[in-house]
């Protein structure tokens, strides 16, 4: 760690990623001033023995490979070679996951925690590993099974499903063919009251042995505890060779039986799933729905662990010791988080309710504007995999492209679907929500993001430490844009007339005090002279300057000064290891998951504005909190979830400049974006802000800078920036709706 000794000492500090960062190494300096021949030696053998205690074949993104100390002086300056002490070094297990490391820390790119690669199977977890087995490993003692997750199961399902086998065990004993599997119901039934610590297996019945076993029971000696077949008395079609989808009793069950079994399989098997933690009940019923009913019933057996010895020559088609696992959280499908899977079917109701039912005959409009705008929370998830994964297989000029063309085009669908529904209806209301979830989007990425992580983070380790110069290009190009944006507002303020609805005499006296309402500054008095003649001219001014500031800020970090983010992908080769890539997405099914997504979002969005108007109108709570909350900040969810995994790993400094990019491109791309939309479609939006949003949005960014300061942070200070928060989001929710509204 970075330590003082005497003041002006400056701080050396390394920020990781702990999921793909086995070990950092830190190197500092001493003294005020480095000299070439003690600091810089240290720096670049100190590279060195990163590179050789490590082991591996090195990456190097930006083109660093380990130096000689002559070398390292004479391309670098001093201040350069100070700053170089701080390396960030990850192992990647191949090319592609190690090009998407090194985007995380490249500024303007979509930071992304996911694999877009398969993970080698030996290099996971055992917990992981548990997570996608086909629950058909016998373990050793692993504990009572009586747990609340398995009572949970019992109460939810057991009781009704193993209620079900007993009454088609009934049936097929009615049926007489079907005994069999009558016998085979009423077993299962037992075993999904509580399947926990028992096992289903296929037991194979030599053909020599079948004529001879089935004699033997007709002879009164039962072989049901040996895992013989089923006596011939019940079953007068066993002697037919050709197999059991030729006997009566097996179509007798297809008909009756096995339908009706699926179908509650098939109930639960959903339930589960879309539970998540309970998927192994979902792997349970539809491993017994696609097996094990299918199986001639003397070939299965159940066996309680505890009691008998499993034969080593019997196949295991189900061993289940608990109903809820808490880590499937972690579960994925093609690389798919579950949670994301799961909401999918949720965006083709959504759009199915919201164009068919047009007359709100089904739904209620508040119903179909929440369904939109929580299915915009998977479609944000699939357009950041999507990035990420065409980054990855990129080089750096497309993953440039695709992140500056698609980085923001969850938030703009949404704002520019609301300008043209509010031009339109020739409603400004619609403007001033769009300028509420700009606002929310910076104050939320600002004080909310990295606070939220630092909680988190810091319950976990007890200071984290992130890369300050890489926070201090973000802070500045923070108070940069937010003065470029709110110039105008400040200009109109100088400049405008301030013109008020009601003004009321309080003292009687016309030279005494009065008490006015509504009151705003108006830029179109003498027919717009002030808007159009100072004030647009300035609007496009700043819109230029902005995604010009931007440019720079990306060439100043991503080519001049990239030791600022310099990190070091190593590629271990360990014995075993197959390091070939394993996409889970290929570039042109990136592209084309990004397309529809992107589509799907545009009508999500264009669904939300639709059914956004009874909300607001009937809404008590006032429409400014509205547009910092909801709409703000539920598509910025998958970001969240992003950053608080990285400080859950201790790497705070991508937590952080998560909160950071996405402030920056509401400011530098996405107003500009929208200003430049209203030259080509006229609405009702003009960058004037409201006296909150300017006060809400400085005092957030000067806080940041101040937190971010000194490059270490705990919980304590992530909890003041979430009250903060907090505390601007109480103000807005008291604070009246933007006139005329």
């Amino acid at each position: 760690m970075a330590t003082e000794s005497e003041p002006g000492r400056r701080h050396r500090r390394c920020t990781q990623d702990a999921l793909d960062v086995p070990r950092v190494t830190e190197t500092r300096g001493d003294g005020d001033t480095p000299r070439r021949g003690s600091l810089c030696d240290r720096h670049c053998a100190a590279i060195n023995n990163v590179h050789g205690d490590l082991g591996c074949h090195q990456h190097h993104p930006r083109g660093h490979a380990a130096v000689s100390p002559q070398l390292c002086c004479q391309q670098h300056s001093e201040e350069v070679c100070e700053s170089c002490v701080v390396k960030t070094t990850l192992t990647a297990e191949n090319v592609v996951e190690a090009n998407k490391l090194s985007n995380n820390y490249k500024f303007g790119f979509k930071k992304w925690k996911s694999h877009v690669t398969a993970r080698p199977w030996e290099d996971r977890s055992e917990i992981v590993k548990e997570l996608y087995s086909d629950l058909n490993v016998i373990r050793g003692s692993g504990g009572s099974t009586v747990t609340c997750g398995n009572v949970f199961y019992l109460l939810l399902f057991g009781w009704w499903l193993s209620l079900l086998y007993v009454l088609m065990a009934a049936v097929m004993f009615v049926t007489v063919v079907g005994v069999p599997y009558g016998r085979l119901c009423w077993d299962l039934a037992g075993y999904f009251l509580w399947p926990f610590g028992k096992v289903i297996q296929k037991v194979e019945i030599p053909k020599s042995h079948r004529k001879l076993d089935a004699c033997k029971a007709d002879a009164g000696e039962s072989s049901a505890l040996l895992g013989g077949p089923t006596p011939c008395r019940w079953d007068p079609w066993c002697w037919v060779n050709e197999g059991h989808w030729q006997r009566a009793g097996t179509a007798v069950w297809l008909c009756l039986g096995y339908p009706v079994l699926v179908l509650a399989h098939g109930l639960v098997c959903v339930t589960s799933w879309l539970l998540v933690f309970l998927i192994p009940v979902a792997k349970l019923s539809a491993r017994t729905a696609a097996r094990v009913l299918l199986l001639p019933p003397e070939q299965v057996h159940i066996r309680r662990l505890k009691m008998t010895e499993v034969p080593l020559d019997a196949e295991v088609i189900l061993c289940c010791y608990h109903a809820v696992n808490p880590y499937y959280y972690k579960y994925a499908v093609d690389g798919i988080n579950v949670f994301a899977v799961n909401l999918l079917p949720l965006v083709l109701v959504t759009l199915v309710l919201g164009y068919v039912d047009s007359h709100n005959r089904l739904t209620s409009s508040p119903v179909k504007f929440t369904l939109a705008l929580v299915s915009i929370m998977p479609l944000s998830y699939y357009i950041g995999m999507a990035i990420a994964s065409i980054s990855a297989q990129s080089n750096f000029a497309v993953g440039a492209v695709v992140n500056a063309t698609f980085g923001s085009i969850t938030e703009l669908t949404f704002y520019i679907t609301a300008l043209i529904k509010g031009s339109r209806e020739s409603n400004r209301c619609y403007a001033e929500i769009v300028k509420s979830a700009l606002t929310g989007t910076l104050v939320g990425c600002v004080l909310f993001v990295p606070g939220l992580c630092m909680v988190i983070g810091g319950i976990f380790h007890q200071e984290q430490r992130f890369n300050s110069r890489s926070a201090g290009v973000s802070s500045a190009l923070l108070f940069l844009s937010v003065g470029g944006v709110f110039a105008p507002t400040l200009f109109s303020k100088v400049y405008g007339k301030l013109v008020c609805g009601e003004c009321h005499n309080v003292t009687q006296n016309p030279l005494g005090h009065y008490l006015c309402h509504n009151c705003h500054f108006d830029l179109m008095e003498n027919n717009g002279t002030l808007y159009y003649s100072h004030v647009q001219p300035l609007v496009y001014t700043v819109s230029l300057l902005l995604p010009a500031a931007y440019l720079i800020g990306l060439f100043f970090t991503l080519k001049t000064h990239s030791h600022i983010y310099d990190i070091h992908i190593s590629d271990c080769h360990m014995p075993g290891h197959h390091h070939s890539a394993v996409v889970h997405w290929s570039r042109w099914r990136a592209l084309l998951i990004l397309l529809l997504s992107t589509l799907c979002m545009s009508a999500c969005a264009d669904l939300a504005t639709e059914h956004i108007s009874p909300i607001l109108t009937n809404s008590t709570i006032s429409q400014y909190f509205i547009g910092v909350t909801v709409l703000a900040m539920v598509p910025e969810l998958p970001e969240i979830v992003n950053g608080i995994q990285f400080a859950l790993q201790n790497n705070l400094s991508l937590s952080i400049e998560i909160g950071n990019c996405i402030a920056v491109q509401v400011c530098m791309l996405q107003i500009p974006i929208l200003v430049l939309f209203t030259i080509f479609y006229p609405t009702n939006f003009t960058l004037v802000f409201s006296d909150l949003h300017v006060y809400a949005s400085m005092f957030s960014v000067v806080l940041m800078n101040y937190i971010f300061m000194d490059g270490k942070c705990d919980y304590f200070q992530g909890t003041v920036l979430v009250m903060v928060y907090f505390i601007l989001l109480a103000v807005y929710f008291f604070a009246p709706s933007p006139s005329g509204c």
